[in-house]
């Protein structure tokens, strides 16, 4: 189905509390069509229809057959068996994050759309966030990578374990900011008030010297969402629930050793981004121009193994780590 020369016609299939969000940046965006949505509860189906304009569809079939392209927003136990669908429909696929639960799955997804020519985008919505995206084009040799994740407990969420839940936004930034294979691994974590894990801390050693350190917990007594990184020439602080930064520099003196050298700080401040919206925007141009979308298949796929590996090794008290990627 060629794209040339009209608006994509687009649908999301899943419109909970998310789902609700993605129709709303869809019917917003003047280069797509919000052509329809689809629902297990057809209620709510029809309300968010009503609300945007466009139509409750009964079944996915019908929905592909009318449709572009979709965003895939249904709980993650249902990702891989609808994105088969959707994918062999022929139609390209946003799909939120994690991509699935299982490596296989998420590889066979990658395969399928790269076999049937289609986009294949992953959610992770805060590498569209404005500060993350300029802390990315600064790197040059990241040496130390901090990221803290944190939320109040609310049910919404905890189908899946904190790292899938929350972590797994971190480290699909820090396996891109640093882009080198994963040498060594280690991982702690606790239940508290589900039955998995609720507060989740890694170490992750890259093969070029890199280490990351990720905390993510969702029984915090308020809402962190930070990131600072060191490398030689800069220290970046990222404050993505704010959606502002801090770049600090070494501002040498020479000649005047006895002053010592001083520093050189730039704050940005990005108040007015919609990280959700630039995401739909990206995945709608990725489909229209044929190109590689910002978060891809692959993309999803490593984050999901290295979290699956964070998990067994909370699970397992393993204290061992052979290299998967």
């Amino acid at each position: 189905m060629g794209t040339e020369g009209r608006r994509l016609k687009v649908g999301v299939v899943g419109v909970g509390h998310l789902g609700t969000y993605h129709v709303q940046k869809y019917a917003a965006l003047k280069d797509a069509e919000l052509v329809g949505v689809l629902d297990v509860d057809r209620v709510r189906a029809e309300d968010t229809a009503q609300r945007y304009g466009t139509r409750a569809y009964p079944d996915l079939d019908p929905l592909l057959g009318d449709v572009d392209a979709v965003s895939l927003a249904v709980p993650t136990e249902h990702h891989y068996d609808l994105a088969v669908r959707i994918l062999n429909g022929g139609v390209h696929l946003l799909v939120e994050k994690p991509i699935t639960y299982r490596v296989d799955h998420a590889a066979h997804l990658v395969e399928t759309a790269r076999d049937r020519g289609l986009v294949l985008q992953v959610g992770h919505v805060e590498r569209f966030s404005p500060p993350v995206l300029k802390m990315i084009s600064l790197l040059d040799a990241p040496v130390f990578i901090e990221t803290h994740r944190m939320n109040p407990f609310t049910v919404r969420g905890t189908d899946v374990d904190v790292v899938l839940d929350l972590m797994i936004h971190d480290l699909d930034i820090v396996l891109s900011a640093v882009g080198a294979p994963v040498r060594e691994l280690h991982a702690v974590g606790m239940r508290v008030v589900t039955q998995t894990t609720d507060i989740a801390n890694a170490r992750i050693i890259f093969e070029n010297g890199a280490v990351g350190n990720l905390t993510a917990s969702r029984v915090s007594n308020k809402t962190v969402r930070k990131i600072r990184v060191f490398q030689p020439d800069a220290y970046i602080s990222v404050n993505c629930a704010r959606r502002d930064m801090s770049i600090t520099r070494l501002n040498a003196r020479p000649g005047n050793l006895e002053e010592g050298p001083g520093v050189a700080t730039q704050k940005l401040s990005y108040p007015d981004s919609d990280p959700l919206a630039d995401q739909i925007a990206s995945f709608v141009r990725a489909v229209r121009e044929g190109s590689k979308p910002e978060v891809t298949g692959e993309d999803g796929r490593l984050a999901l193994e290295v979290a699956l590996e964070i998990m067994d090794q909370i699970e397992h008290g393993s204290r061992h780590f052979k290299g998967i990627c």
